[in-house]
């Protein structure tokens, strides 16, 4: 999606191109595996590809997806992610983040160990359809954010629908199932970027190499919430409704 919508109405213009939705059904988590399949195993080769054509781990079974989609008629997948609960039972499981960082987190910001496991989960696997990323510099990697996003005065300047609405569903949903403490590893640029958007991303350890530099970090959804800037109130606001009205239908 390219443009520069108003940051006064970032609600209304997302609302009329892409619904997002916590995938509840059988049919919706396998549009997320697909979606999956396309990016981290067809575009990235990150994983091998699949007869069914669904990339899917061990992880999905204790795991809450989330789904992008266009609006109209034939609604097209446009990307995904999953937020990864502790299995059972939660205090005898690690999250994949806690083993891939053991040797470099800083437990003296936090030490996820020492945290009420049912209040915890890590964002992973964050994915864009192709057709969603056509910038040059963003054919290799699953999910991106240029500095020009950012730039409200430049003419190149977007703001990043996707990826922002993407980690508001983390946190909208967050806050429904009682989730305290988000964990994700991510490039070190995303985190800044999101930081300029007034997300609290904390770095909590040194980088590691996971398909690139990766760097682990928390998030408190509540302090997201609650900080939010006035221009994603809006945008927040529609993604959270979207949520509410998915598990509404579902019956929870």
């Amino acid at each position: 999606m390219s443009g520069s919508p108003s940051v006064d109405n970032l609600g209304a213009s997302f609302n009329s191109y892409f619904e997002i939705l916590p995938a509840l059904s059988e049919a919706e988590r396998k549009e997320v595996f697909r979606v999956r399949h396309a990016v981290y195993c067809h575009d990235l080769h990150f994983e091998d590809e699949r007869e069914d054509g669904e990339e899917r781990d061990e992880h999905d079974a204790h795991s809450i997806l989330c789904l992008l989609r266009t609006r109209g008629a034939n609604p097209r997948p446009v990307g995904c992610c999953r937020m990864i609960l502790p299995g059972k039972p939660p205090q005898d499981s690690q999250l994949p983040f806690e083993h891939h960082c053991a040797n470099v987190l800083d437990r003296r910001i936090i030490d996820p160990s020492q945290l009420d496991r049912q209040r915890i989960a890590e964002v992973s696997r964050l994915a864009v359809m192709s057709d969603f990323r056509r910038r040059k510099d963003e054919q290799h990697v699953p999910i991106a954010i240029s500095d020009h996003d950012f730039e409200q005065n430049s003419a190149a300047a977007r703001f990043p629908f996707i990826p922002v609405g993407l980690y508001l569903a983390c946190v909208a949903i967050s806050l429904r199932v009682g989730i305290d403490h988000l964990f994700v590893l991510t490039e070190p640029r995303l985190a800044k970027h999101f930081s300029r958007i007034g997300f609290d991303i904390r770095q909590i350890g040194s980088g590691i190499e996971h398909r690139g530099l990766r760097v682990p970090s928390h998030l408190s959804p509540a302090a997201i919430r609650r900080d939010l800037k006035p221009m994603l109130h809006s945008l927040y606001a529609v993604v959270e409704e979207s949520i509410e009205r998915a598990y509404r239908a579902a019956g929870q």
